[in-house]
């Protein structure tokens, strides 16, 4: 609020949202962060020891209801392992759930699905920085991922019976440094080409906004090269 010129200080804005009703603080990363100046409001009079009150209980409440305080051999999540993460049923859970968020705009005379059986012997190419790079595969609010336990595009289409080549173009989706003659290599020899773009956390996230919705760096020309 302080930012939105709202209030002028954090001790301002810690008595303005204790008193809106508001009970939980995000502000990682904060050493001396807005609620740290509760203490001082409630010092000065600003708030009352019983609204202090009122606020803090439904967190605990929940808490408490989440098992957080519970020994951990009551907790029965505590003795999941990779061994039921990783599960059969629960990759293949994950696959589903990925492959019914995708958004398809157009499909040009039917080309997708691909079909295994239409692969078989043919070339494709995946190319781009998001094809064979976990890291940027992740939004913002993602856990840190773990490379092995995640199919980039590149190794998921592996899997198909297709000779399957790879070139990035460029390594990270700001995409500074680009290489022509990679991607040119790669697309230019391939019977199906897959072009993986995209932005990031490297590029947006919260409070690192784009300025307009051009694919970043030189991302439009390793487009344009792969179609060519």
């Amino acid at each position: 609020m302080v930012g939105h010129r709202y209030t002028r200080t954090f001790l301002e804005t810690a008595v303005a949202s204790m008193n809106a009703g508001c009970n939980l603080e995000l502000s990682y990363g904060m050493r001396n962060n807005v609620f740290m100046h509760i203490p001082q409001a409630l010092a000065m009079g600003n708030i009352t020891l019983q609204m202090l009150r009122d606020r803090v209980r439904p967190l605990f409440y929940t808490r408490m209801r989440l098992g957080e305080f519970d020994p951990p051999a009551m907790n029965p999540y505590s003795a999941l392992d990779l061994s039921t993460v990783q599960s059969p049923e629960h990759r293949n859970l994950s696959l589903e759930a990925a492959v019914k968020s995708f958004v398809l705009l157009k499909n040009v005379r039917g080309t997708l699905p691909l079909r295994a059986q239409d692969l078989a012997g043919k070339r494709l190419a995946v190319v781009g920085p998001f094809a064979d790079n976990p890291r940027v595969l992740f939004g913002d609010y993602a856990p840190v991922p773990e490379p092995q336990y995640i199919y980039t595009p590149r190794r998921g289409l592996e899997t198909l019976p297709a000779n399957v080549s790879f070139a990035a173009g460029c390594r990270e989706p700001r995409c500074q440094w680009y290489s022509q003659a990679e991607v040119a290599a790669a697309a230019g020899a391939a019977d199906v080409v897959v072009v993986c773009l995209g932005t990031g956390t490297d590029v947006e996230m919260e409070a690192k906004d784009r300025r307009d919705l051009s694919l970043p760096g030189r991302q439009l020309e390793l487009l344009q090269d792969a179609v060519q």
